[in-house]
């Protein structure tokens, strides 16, 4: 009971900032596990499924600080919170898909390119989605500018599904909800997540060379299998 009570109290402490601001402890950790996720992805590691989830567990504790606490002088951001439940949705599928993967194939995914069709599809729905839960979000009170919260939810959304698929794509997605995230995170005051995410950028731009070297050496090996150029 004592160690539990010491890591509820951890979680809930705060770390001081210059300027007065403060950093919540476990919004550090739940980055930390989303970092690590990160990593196992670049890697296609199965482990970096459930370690994502932890983290999402986390950060959706943060992002509805001023639902939960009325205590909480945090802004609540109904978009960020809302994608921690569809990360974890999301995450689930993927780890199956890539855990079944390996038991038959030896390896979680193999990267390869969407097809066109595939990324009108995604285009489209990045658009159609953001317009669509734009007046959601703002009549459930989330925070300004709505759009950009609408915006990192449906891309974060494609972002994780395209990464179950093993699209290479999908490190492209994280750059476009990076550019709009990363200003609203630092606007609402969670600049450890903001912070994390400048980093996010950087690294989703090194995932996606790995990952695109990563299909260009296994398509003589497709192709050898599958002469048939329609194939893939």
């Amino acid at each position: 009971m004592d160690f539990l009570r010491w890591l509820t109290d951890a979680f809930n402490s705060t770390i001081a900032l210059p300027g007065g601001q403060t950093l919540l402890v476990r919004e550090v950790a739940g980055n930390v596990f989303g970092l690590a996720s990160a990593l196992g992805g670049m890697r296609r590691k199965v482990w970096a499924w459930p370690v994502g989830i932890i983290g999402n567990v986390l950060l959706l504790t943060v992002f509805l600080a001023s639902i939960v606490n009325p205590h909480s002088s945090a802004p609540a951001l109904l978009g960020q919170a809302g994608r921690q439940i569809m990360f974890i949705t999301v995450s689930i599928y993927g780890w199956i898909r890539w855990k079944h993967a390996k038991d038959e194939e030896g390896t979680a995914v193999v990267p390869r390119w969407a097809s066109w069709p595939t990324r009108f599809a995604l285009i489209g729905t990045m658009i159609v989605g953001t317009a669509a839960l734009t007046p959601l979000f703002t009549a459930l009170g989330s925070y300004d500018p709505v759009w950009a919260d609408a915006w990192t939810f449906v891309g974060s959304l494609l972002a994780t599904y395209g990464m179950a698929k093993g699209w290479t794509e999908f490190w492209l997605i994280w750059v476009a909800v990076d550019i709009v995230g990363v200003p609203l995170l630092f606007k609402a005051g969670y600049y450890a997540t903001g912070f994390m995410y400048v980093f996010y950028g950087c690294f989703t731009i090194a995932g996606f060379i790995v990952w695109a070297r990563a299909d260009r050496r296994a398509k003589p090996a497709v192709e050898t299998l599958h002469p048939d150029p329609t194939v893939r």
